[in-house]
């Protein structure tokens, strides 16, 4: 979980993205475990470490190696520094981060869908690789997802619109193709897939209450100032989501969820794009 850092940037909310946590680490578990089983890093950065777990994680699979956790929320990173892990956290923006020398491992769970241009963006960060480094990557494949398309039939229907306009939460990824294309440009051992996540969520208003953790922080943003135009706001997108996702008997709400990873491989010999 990383964004830009500006004065529209979402305020994080540490409790509210932890409530499903075991649902959302099942993808940061999957991207580990493929994870090259001989890379033997000595430099790690976690971008958009969020409140730390994994990057504690690869601090203790790879405990010789120097190992950052950033992020661009300051909440975040105070529930991080209380794991106690040796893990140098860090607050930045991912948009302008420059390590001072070449990085082992990249990894990136659920934080570059928050960034524009991904040729770009995935051109600069294989170019801060050392040679036979590795770069995961996970993202949500949330655009074309039911629970996103009613969001934005509820923002673009309802008073709150001309203050959420400006503020959609992600873009459409690109094409898995494209993101092979790009990645094999520096890279060998590129593996792009995808998973289908269903995720069986408990409690009341359970699909509204997963977005308020991750998609709705910029909307929430916008709307701080205005309690009475947030909640209703709320209310509305909860009925529409309920009627979407309807619960279950056993009170049981189902959630599909799907997901791209990109695992790559600097070229030893250090060919290809970047610097």
């Amino acid at each position: 979980m990383l964004a830009p850092m500006s004065s529209t940037n979402p305020i994080w909310d540490p409790q509210q993205y932890s409530r499903f946590e075991a649902e959302r680490d099942r993808a940061a578990l999957d991207l580990l475990l493929r994870l090259p089983s001989d890379l033997e890093p000595r430099r790690v950065v976690d971008l958009g470490c969020g409140t730390g777990q994994h990057a504690a994680l690869l601090k203790r699979r790879h405990p010789g190696a120097t190992v950052v956790g950033l992020d661009s929320s300051a909440a975040m990173l105070e529930q991080a520094r209380a794991l106690g892990a040796d893990v140098d956290w860090v607050q930045a923006d991912l948009a302008t981060w420059d390590p001072d020398g070449p990085v082992d491992l990249i990894f990136a769970n659920a934080s570059l869908q928050w960034l524009p241009d991904h040729e770009g963006l995935l051109r600069r960060l294989t170019g801060l690789l050392a040679p036979g480094g590795a770069i995961a990557v996970q993202m949500p494949l949330a655009w074309d997802t039911l629970h996103y398309r009613t969001m934005r039939a509820v923002v673009a229907d309802g008073p709150w619109s001309d203050r959420l306009s400006d503020r959609e939460t992600i873009q459409a990824l690109l094409s898995p193709e494209a993101y092979y294309g790009v990645l094999a440009e520096a890279c060998e051992a590129v593996d792009v897939w995808s998973t289908n996540y269903l995720h069986a969520l408990t409690g009341p208003n359970a699909v509204l209450e997963w977005m308020k953790g991750t998609a709705l922080r910029p909307h929430l943003t916008a709307l701080k100032d205005d309690p009475a135009m947030r909640d209703a706001y709320l209310s509305a997108l909860g009925d529409a989501l309920s009627v979407a996702f309807p619960r279950r008997p056993d009170g049981v709400t189902l959630l599909p969820f799907p997901r791209l990873f990109l695992v790559a491989r600097r070229r030893r010999d250090g060919g290809g794009a970047g610097r």
